[in-house]
């Protein structure tokens, strides 16, 4: 032992270059306390570098106890010396704020510093832009990325743009990324250069943003086939949203063959990594009977992975399995509604009406003890809870409370007041409550009728794209209530509805261009709409695809076929239908059903159903 002091204090007098390769030998070869003793001492005494050295040392628990606090107090004296990897080591704590996440304080001998400063993105990106300075190649690759994209009081997109260049000139795969990224929108010839420059160092971000490129045709033109390489290239660097990305192309056949079994892979792999969006498609997939194996149990678990993160939609699919009993033993309204209720809190106001509807259901069985209040699906505690966060100010908890009073949610309906909270909703920008309190409006309910006022609110609504908006709205526009009459306006917005979906819409648009109203008359649009309609469900479409087709209207007469749409619309309870049923030839044994059901399948099995909001 006293031998090996002699061998310290002999290094240490030689030069002080010696004594520090001296001491980290000791650190990293076994003998790390004495290692980090040394180097203590020389830091003590102003060596940078050394101060460097102990601050990794502390943050690696190297030859001292683990103290992140320590590690950023000594890169911070390294900091104010000069020391470049000091500068850009002391930014990178401070912009990641984990300088304090550990309370011990073990202090090297010799005086007391002032506190690590907490979290200061701004502060960083100074420390960071005095180690570009020093000619550091991946500082001057982040520094060019904060002034593009960090604090506004930072940000110099023409500085960003010098500082990518140059760390892309000292060959960074970071500076080839950031100058990419800064051409995007001046020159994409040489931003798609630098980036596949990027790619070409393995840096797996740039083969996303190249992915993306070439998917939305941002970079040039549309290349799918390319999109899936470079998505499938950062998959493999582990890269979250590009294993999604990937997955989805699998799955739908993007730029390369449809494979189920390797997308599902990819999704499971982002859904692990906490991408949401990717554990509700995997949950699709073994829902829908779309996996290799699919399972509700499986089922049930992502989408309770999606719905425990915040997932609205994922809260509701829990509650839809739930209440069906698929991958439970048995349905169990009770965890329906805990569902819902985590779907309200989500943000999801269409919920609180499915959920009304689901205790309601569940009074007939436990018994009206078990619904009072204290109880998780109690209607009182329910309502109170929107209450209390409409009084606080939460305008999604006013929409609830609205529809709570509106509804009668647990108590006899209250609809002034109900109409009250709805307008502070609206006016707050909650675009279910600007559409409902526009149909209060409309109606006179609650309030005093008022077209005009209901038509602003209804066409906020459908501006935000709301698809029952846009329905209503154009409606409205057809029967000039509240306003001109404007038939091509409201065919825009049925247009809009129908996109997504909406079954009304689709039945609103052919009878649009059936002719009578102030379009042209378009049979063969009217026919699609009316078969887009009825094959979504809507009675009143399938009555009108039976009449085109009974009658040829479009074209070729198909009685066969008409019969089955028109039979559908009478197990609707359209009256209509029986009439046109009986002025068809008889049936034919080998009529075909109609496109995407089967011919026996009843009506409610032709489109998923919604509770009307």
């Amino acid at each position: 032992m006293k031998i090996s002091r002699i061998f310290d204090r002999f290094f240490a007098g030689i030069a002080p270059g010696a004594a520090y390769e001296h001491a980290c030998r000791l650190l990293e070869g076994g003998e790390a306390a004495r290692g980090f003793a040394l180097l203590g001492q020389m830091a003590r005494d102003g060596m940078a570098q050394a101060q460097f050295r102990v601050a990794q040392a502390y943050l690696d628990g190297l030859g001292t106890a683990p103290s992140v606090p320590e590690g950023a107090r000594w890169l911070r004296r390294g900091a104010q010396a000069g020391h470049t990897e000091s500068c850009f080591a002391f930014g990178m704590l401070l912009l990641l704020d984990i300088a304090h996440t550990d309370p011990a304080r073990t202090l090297l001998p010799g005086g007391d510093a002032p506190p690590v400063p907490a979290h200061d993105p701004v502060e960083a990106t100074r420390w960071i832009g005095r180690a570009a300075e020093l000619g550091l190649p991946d500082a001057q690759a982040l520094y060019g990325h904060l002034l593009a994209h960090g604090p506004e009081e930072v940000r110099d997109l023409a500085a960003a743009r010098e500082w990518s260049t140059l760390a892309a000139e000292a060959g960074c795969a970071q500076g080839y990324l950031g100058l990419g990224l800064a051409r995007l929108d001046t020159d994409a010839a040489a931003a798609m250069d630098a980036l596949h420059k990027a790619a070409a160092e393995g840096l797996g971000s740039a083969c996303y943003v190249l992915g993306m490129l070439h998917e939305t045709g941002r970079g040039g033109e549309i290349d799918l086939a390319a999109a899936a390489r470079m998505y499938q290239q950062a998959a493999e660097q582990d890269i979250r949203p590009a294993c999604a990305r990937y997955g989805m192309a699998l799955l739908r056949g993007r730029g390369v063959a449809r494979d189920v079994l390797r997308a599902e892979t990819w999704l499971r792999r982002a859904a692990l990594q906490g991408d949401r969006e990717a554990a509700i498609v995997v949950g699709d997939l073994h829902a829908r009977g779309i996996s290799e194996m699919a399972s509700d149990h499986e089922a049930m678990s992502w989408y309770r992975r999606a719905a425990q993160a915040g997932r609205a939609d994922a809260c509701r699919m829990m509650a839809v399995m739930c209440m069906s009993g698929r991958g439970l033993p048995a349905p169990d309204p009770r965890a329906a509604a805990h569902w819902l209720r985590r779907a309200v809190t989500c943000g999801d106001g269409a919920a609180t009406a499915d959920l009304a509807a689901v205790l309601d259901s569940m009074t007939g069985g436990p018994g009206p003890d078990a619904l009072r209040d204290g109880d998780e699906g109690g209607h009182d505690a329910l309502t109170d809870g929107f209450a209390r966060a409409a009084d606080a100010g939460d305008p999604v908890a006013a929409f609830n409370y609205a529809k709570c009073l509106l509804e009668g949610f647990g108590h006899a309906p209250e609809p002034a007041r109900a109409a009250h909270w709805m307008q502070h909703a609206a006016q707050a920008g909650v675009v279910n409550a600007q559409y409902w309190y526009g149909r209060m409006l409309l109606g006179g309910q609650g309030v005093a009728a008022d077209p005009v006022a209901a038509r602003h609110w209804i066409m906020q609504a459908a501006r935000a794209g709301m698809a029952e908006a846009q329905a209503a709205a154009a409606q409205m526009h057809v029967t000039g209530h509240g306003g001109p009459r404007d038939h091509d306006a409201a065919l825009a917005l049925y247009h809009q509805a129908a996109q997504q979906g909406l079954a009304d819409a689709m039945f609103s648009l052919g009878a649009m261009y059936g002719g009578g109203h102030d379009i042209p008359t378009d049979r063969t649009q009217a026919q699609h709409w009316f078969t887009q309609g009825a094959q979504g469900g809507n009675a009143l479409a399938q009555l009108m695809l039976g009449r085109y087709l009974a009658r040829g209207l479009a074209g070729t007469a198909d009685p066969a076929r008409a019969r089955l749409w028109l039979q559908r619309a009478q197990a609707q309870g359209v009256t209509q239908a029986a009439q046109d049923l009986a002025r068809l030839p008889a049936a034919t044994a080998d009529a075909a059903p109609p496109a995407g059901a089967a011919p026996d399948a009843p009506p409610e099995a032709q489109a998923p159903q919604h509770v009307a909001r």
